[in-house]
Parts: structure tokens; C-alpha cells; sequence
């Protein structure tokens, strides 16, 4: 059976999109704005042939992450299964721009446990335009706009109060590292950018931005179970390991990601 040539445009899509997401996440953690790639072994600039065509650094000769062909590789994915199975809220368009912007969070978070102001602001651009578009359908442009609006009043309420709780949090495990002999690394239970991030998803979603963050709370709770699970399996496991934070991030944004990409 011959392939349906048709396929060719998601992968050469899913791989253009993929270099964008690998990019954002190699730049935008370092100066904050679409700038040079360096390498970031040796901190020499890439020639952006090599760069786009994920060529090893000239300088130090390090290969590229396995991140970055990770990324790859699942764009390319992701892009093809939603070009066959595409979103019924998003579409194919809409939705391919809200994988590009998951994605970009996502690593970032993963990497460096940072949700950055200017995805932030990005995102909420985003997140008003693709929730009035969805709702636009059913109630009309105004009211569209205002369900919107609501879910994203509602997740960041939500998420701010988790925020303060985890103040408290940590400012109690900075009291058992200090007791402990060991200096405040500052850490956070939930960062701040947490909050934006779940004020963006909830301007994507409206009112399903409650089970959006019921479901990344169980998926962040299940992960860490499994980290718990494996320092014990290793013999690594002290009480010290339930002060151990996870970026939940991704999580929000897989629960997010179960609703709006629901074919």
C-alpha cells in the first residue's frame, strides 16, 4: 500500500517545529530573547547551518543533547497523529501552535525549573485567542471572550492560593536544612511562574481548567511516588526525599493537553 504523500507535510512541519522548540528552550532560559545558540559545553557560538541541521559543535566537537533529538522526534510524532486525529476544539492549525507552545514550557521547565515571564505573556496572548475561538462557536465572539477570561481568573486563583501554601512549605524545609547544617538552595514548592502558567491554561480552557489541574496534581503526585519508589529501589532513600520539589509544569499542561486535544 502506498503511503499517503499527503503525510509528508505534518512530518516536515513536526521537524520544523521541533528545531523551533529546541531553540526556544536553548536560548530564551539563558538571555531571555531570541538570540545566537551557543554551545553549552564550551559557550561558542553555532553557525546556524550547523545549528539547523544539528551538527556537533566546531569548537569543543560535543555532539547534540539527547534532548534535542528527542524533541525532534517527538514533534514529528505528535504532528503526524494530530494531522490524522486532529482536535475537535482546535483543529489542525490552532492546534499545532498550542503543541509548539507546550512544548517550549515544557523542556524549560524540565531543564531548568523555570516558567519565564515572556512565554508567560506569550502564552496568555495565546491562551485568549485559542479559548474565545473555542467557545466563540457555541455562545458568540463577547461571550466567548468572557469564558475565557473566567477560566483564567479561576486557574490563576487557584494556583495562587497553592502558591502561598507552598510558602509555607518551604519555608519549613529551609528550616530542617538549616537545623541540618546546610544552606537554603531556596528552593520552591510551586514557583511563581506556576501561576501564570496555570492562569494561561485556564484562558485555553475556561471552566475545565479545574480538572485540567486536578489532573496534572494526580500525575505530578503519581511521579513523585515513582521517584520515591526508585530511590528505594537503589537504597538512596532518606526522609529528606519528601523534600525533594518536582516541576509540575508539564504535568498542568498534559492535563491540559488530555482536554483540548481530545479528538
Amino acid at each position: 500500500m502506498d503511503m499517503d504523500v499527503t503525510l509528508l507535510i505534518p512530518i516536515l512541519l513536526g521537524w520544523v517545529s521541533g528545531l523551533f522548540v529546541n531553540y526556544a528552550s536553548d536560548v530564551l532560559p539563558q538571555t531571555r530573547r531570541f538570540s545566537q545558540p551557543i554551545c553549552p559545553h564550551c559557550q561558542a557560538p553555532f553557525l546556524w547551518a550547523d545549528y539547523l541541521t544539528l551538527h556537533a559543535c566546531r569548537t569543543c566537537g560535543r555532539a547534540r543533547s539527547l534532548r534535542t533529538w528527542l524533541v525532534q522526534i517527538f514533534a514529528v510524532a505528535s504532528f503526524s497523529y494530530f494531522w490524522l486525529f486532529p482536535s475537535k476544539a482546535l483543529g489542525i492549525p490552532l492546534g499545532m501552535i498550542v503543541l509548539i507552545y507546550f512544548g517550549i514550557i515544557t523542556v524549560i521547565d524540565l531543564e531548568h525549573r523555570l516558567i519565564l515571564h515572556p512565554t508567560s505573556l506569550a502564552g496568555a496572548i495565546l491562551g485568549f485567542i485559542v479559548g474565545t475561538f473555542i467557545y466563540s462557536k457555541r455562545d458568540g465572539l463577547l461571550i466567548g471572550a468572557g469564558w475565557s477570561l473566567l477560566g483564567g481568573a479561576i486557574g490563576f486563583g487557584i494556583m495562587f492560593l497553592l502558591y502561598k501554601i507552598g510558602e509555607l512549605v518551604a519555608r519549613y524545609r529551609a528550616r530542617k536544612m538549616q537545623a541540618a547544617g546546610q544552606g537554603d538552595d531556596e528552593e520552591e514548592a510551586l514557583g511563581g511562574g506556576d501561576v501564570y502558567l496555570a492562569g494561561v491554561l485556564g484562558l485555553m480552557l475556561g471552566l475545565p481548567i479545574i480538572s485540567a489541574l486536578v489532573y496534572g496534581a494526580l500525575l505530578g503526585g503519581l511521579a513523585s511516588i515513582i521517584l520515591i519508589a526508585a530511590l528505594l529501589v537503589k537504597r538512596r532513600y532518606s526522609g529528606d526525599a519528601l523534600m525533594t520539589f518536582i516541576p509540575y509544569g508539564p504535568y498542568y499542561i498534559i492535563g491540559a493537553a488530555l482536554i483540548l486535544f481530545r479528538p
